[in-house]
C-alpha cells in the first residue's frame, strides 16, 4: 500500500499549476512586448522614419556563458545530499539503517558536475 496522502497529492498539484502560471504569464509578458515594438514600428514606416533593427532581448538579459552556474549547483547537490545521509544515518531506527544512502545519487551528480567544472577549465586553458 501506498504511504502517500491527498496532501501530497494537493501540493504536487499546487507546485505545477505554479510551474505552468509562471511560464504562461512570462510568455504573455513577452508577447505583449513583442506588440508593442510591432505597433511602433508600423507607425513608424507610415511617417517614413527608418528605424533601425533591435535583438528581441536586451543584451544586459543574455547569460554569460562565463557564469559558474555548474559547480555551484554541483556544490549545493553534494553538500546537500551528504548532510541528508549524515542525519538519516544518526535518525534513523536501527531497522531504517540501510536508508541512509538513498541521498547518494544526488551527491555522485554533484561531485560529476564539480569534476566536469574543473575537467572542463583544463581543457579550455
Amino acid at each position: 500500500m501506498s504511504s502517500t496522502t491527498v496532501g501530497d497529492g494537493m501540493v504536487a498539484l499546487a507546485l505545477s499549476a505554479g510551474i505552468v502560471s509562471y511560464l504562461y504569464f512570462r510568455h504573455q509578458g513577452r508577447q505583449k512586448k513583442l506588440d508593442i515594438i510591432h505597433q511602433e514600428r508600423l507607425a513608424a514606416m507610415e511617417r517614413g522614419i527608418p528605424l533601425p533593427e533591435f535583438p528581441l532581448e536586451p543584451d544586459g538579459a543574455r547569460r554569460s556563458t562565463e557564469a559558474p552556474v555548474i559547480p555551484i549547483l554541483g556544490m549545493v547537490l553534494f553538500t546537500l545530499s551528504i548532510g541528508a545521509m549524515i542525519s538519516l544515518y544518526l535518525l534513523l531506527p536501527a531497522a531504517s539503517h540501510s536508508f541512509w544512502v538513498a541521498p547518494l545519487p544526488f551527491a555522485f551528480l554533484g561531485g560529476g558536475f564539480i569534476a566536469f567544472h574543473f575537467l572542463l577549465a583544463k581543457v579550455g586553458h
